[in-house]
């Protein structure tokens, strides 16, 4: 394929979907012939970083210098601006009303007589987005002769959740430790914190909570305030703002009070007076995200005070500088053995319409916790008179970690898709997301980052693909997940179609595969407790029955399953009254969240016409196979990117088939020890015993705190 071509150079995957490396001869020749100078202010940060970054892109990608000008003087120039910062633009009429402080317009127009192409803005940040969204097209080879690109964020808030601590640790993260240095900041400000910026804006993020969750109250002292300024101030021109997690009991515990009451007045006034020094350092901050009540945080529940009571105490505190709550309805306790997956929406659901206008009630995508596949969450379509935005995890917690090629793009986009039916059908978690199936004008959705101080970002350069993903739906949930993936494989590999077309076949059926070597069939949380490595679906020795994953299979001699019907925990009842008889009716159900809902028999038939225990075997037997293919098409892919990436992710491929054939072993061995059935036939046993996987412990996995 590649004989006579000269060595493809190293790469190191720091540069993720902004290489911007030189495009083919016939392709770059047609774009200089449309690129032949730049129009581009630069009189505010905003502008100047704009225009930067149309000069790097284009240099890089048309092995030439295009040269800057004031005024147009040939055909085919590129316009950049508002019709406030560009005389240019002004005279062309533009309607940008409509385009909001993000939006952007591509368009051909003809300015003095000359062909030209303007990006065309009401703010600055959205000429920003338009010259990104002007290089993506370049990147992947598209058409620009007759642009009329009309592009506005769908949603207001799109957030990345950073769970890092001040210690450098990264929970759930398995790309290194944070790329926060606390310690050097505030003077010393990375230039990989531009770089960040960079990647962020060039995919709508224009949001960052830069702690954990699990938030300690450090975070909001002086010294670390000054910090985040520091931070804030990198950020800024990229039109990222910057967030924290708090710690609900902070007045406690660097405030000096004896209590943490939200209707307390002393309280009250604690947290006013940190706003007020807050805002006065970072005039921009976006506001406080908050795990209350959850996992042994503390809350307004200690003071026998409700979510709303907590969130509407930092809300008041926050309204006055514009600031938002992103108040986390992820809570469960032991107090609640039937059920976990209910929790959330018994503790919400009465508290909708009792939520000051600026608060976000964050809902994860699933009633459990980020498994490889659940339902949705209940709570959306359920909460009309709150805005809710939902939270993804785009860090592969119980996805295989950093060394399983799982692109999560479908996982998105199943769930945005899913429709509540809360307002009859159409009424898509999409656009509960976007406001528009309640009218909500504060509108968010966070992912929970999967960056840390590897060189390549996320862990391997697929895991790149997760956090494009995340930015590109949470500008518009509607986009195609395929045609996502395919953008990303361009901007990061190639645009040979040799290659793009099996690699994105490949990542679109990543999802699935792990869904069957994991917890098929609509099971789910059989992974390692704690660390949530590898299978673990015998394990009963946590504290808590409801991080146990015997609590959720429930297998026995009879079946195996949850059984959430109206006869068992009744989780059915909680989302619209069509989908609950759907849930309800055993043969209703769609077979991928059968045993999500169910408690069945292991002789139960199928749809297939193969009884329970026979799918359970085919579908972990399957997923094996469908990492073998992806490992086997890989290995065709040689030569057509660079040998070092090329080489991390075949090691990574040959990692994920050795897993996922222990995955397919260890559970089918400790579920057949279960059903006491025979294997089907032509199906292998287990290579070990079930004593040998039971056996296996891994105390030093990364990305686990014990908090």
């Amino acid at each position: 394929m590649l004989l006579g071509a000269a060595p493809l150079r190293a790469e190191d995957g720091y540069d993720l979907w902004l290489r911007y490396r030189l495009l083919a001869p016939e392709q770059a020749k047609f774009y200089k012939n449309r690129a032949t100078e730049l129009i581009a202010g630069s009189s505010t940060p905003t502008q100047s970083v704009t225009r930067g970054e149309l000069l790097r892109g284009l240099q890089g990608l048309l092995g030439r210098d295009v040269p800057l000008s004031d005024s147009v003087t040939r055909d085919n120039a590129i316009i950049v601006g508002t019709p406030r910062s560009s005389a240019l633009i002004a005279q062309l009429h533009l309607d940008t009303q409509h385009l909001g402080h993000d939006g952007y317009v591509i368009r051909n127009v003809v300015v003095d007589g000359h062909a030209a192409t303007a990006i065309v803005a009401q703010e600055d940040m959205g000429a920003l987005y338009g010259a990104f969204h002007f290089l993506r097209l370049l990147e992947t080879g598209q058409a620009i002769d007759h642009l009329d690109l009309h592009e506005t964020p769908r949603v207001k808030l799109r957030v990345l959740n950073h769970w890092d601590y001040l210690n450098g640790q990264v929970e759930r993260g398995y790309a290194g430790a944070s790329i926060w240095d606390w310690w050097k900041l505030p003077d010393w400000r990375a230039p990989r914190y531009t770089d960040y910026a960079r990647a962020n804006a060039s995919i709508g993020i224009n949001g960052t909570v830069l702690d954990n969750v699990n938030a300690g109250a450090t975070i909001l002292t002086s010294t670390y305030l000054q910090k985040v300024a520091a931070l804030a101030d990198v950020f800024r021109p990229y039109g990222i703002r910057v967030y924290l997690s708090i710690r609900f009991s902070s007045p406690i515990e660097i405030g000096g009070l004896k209590t943490a009451d939200p209707l307390d007045p002393q309280v009250q006034a604690w947290w006013q007076a940190k706003a007020d020094e807050i805002y006065k350092l970072i005039p921009d901050f976006g506001g406080f995200l908050v795990k209350a009540n959850s996992e042994g945080q503390p809350g307004p529940e200690d003071y026998q005070r409700s979510h709303a009571d907590g969130a509407n105490m930092l809300a008041n505190a926050l309204a006055p500088h514009g600031g938002i709550v992103m108040w986390r309805a992820f809570v469960y306790s032991a107090s609640n053995p039937e059920d976990r997956a209910k929790q959330a929406y018994d503790e919400f659901k009465p508290l909708d319409g009792r939520f000051r206008a600026n608060v976000l009630v964050q809902v994860k995508n699933g009633p459990v916790d980020f498994q490889p596949r659940e339902p949705f969450h209940p709570l959306f379509g359920a909460m009309p008179k709150t805005p809710l935005m939902t939270e993804f995890e785009i860090t592969k917690e119980y996805l295989g970690f950093a060394t399983h090629l799982v692109y999560l793009g479908p996982l998105f986009e199943e769930v945005l898709s899913a429709d509540t039916m809360a307002h009859g059908k159409g009424s898509m978690v999409a656009k509960v997301i976007d406001g528009s199936l309640d009218g909500h004008a504060l509108t968010g959705m966070a992912g929970v980052a999967n960056i840390g101080t590897d060189r390549d970002w996320c862990g391997s350069d697929f895991n790149q693909a997760n956090w494009y993903v995340f930015g590109r739906l949470a500008w518009n949930p509607s986009l195609s997940s395929r045609a996502i993936a395919e953008e990303w494989v361009r901007m990061t590999f190639s645009n040979d179609q040799a290659f793009v077309k099996p690699v994105v076949e490949m990542m679109m059926g990543s999802r699935e595969a792990a869904v069957d070597y994991m917890t098929p069939l609509g099971l789910l949380h059989l992974m390692g407790p704690g660390h949530h490595y590898g299978p673990a679906p015998w394990d009963a020795s946590e504290s808590s029955a409801d991080w146990r994953p015997v609590y959720y299979h429930r297998a026995n001699r009879q079946g195996i399953g949850f059984d959430r019907s109206r006869s068992g925990s009744d989780a059915v009842d909680q989302y619209a009254a069509p989908l609950a008889a759907q849930f309800n009716d055993l043969k209703q159900t769609p077979e991928q969240y059968l045993l999500y809902f169910h408690h069945i028999g292991w002789d139960y038939r199928m749809r297939s016409g193969h009884t329970l225990w026979y799918e359970l075997v085919a579908h972990y037997t399957q997923g094996v196979d469908d990492v073998k293919r992806m490992r086997q098409t890989w290995l065709g892919l040689h030569g057509y990117i660079d040998e070092q990436r090329y080489e991390q992710t075949a090691a990574f491929l040959t990692i994920q088939e050795k897993e996922a054939q222990w995955w397919r072993d260890a559970s089918i061995g400790y579920f057949q020890s279960i059903s006491g059935l025979p294997l089907p036939p032509a199906y292998a046993s287990p290579p070990q015993s079930l004593q040998y996987y039971e056996s296996l412990t891994f105390p030093y996995a990364p990305g686990f705190s014990s908090w």
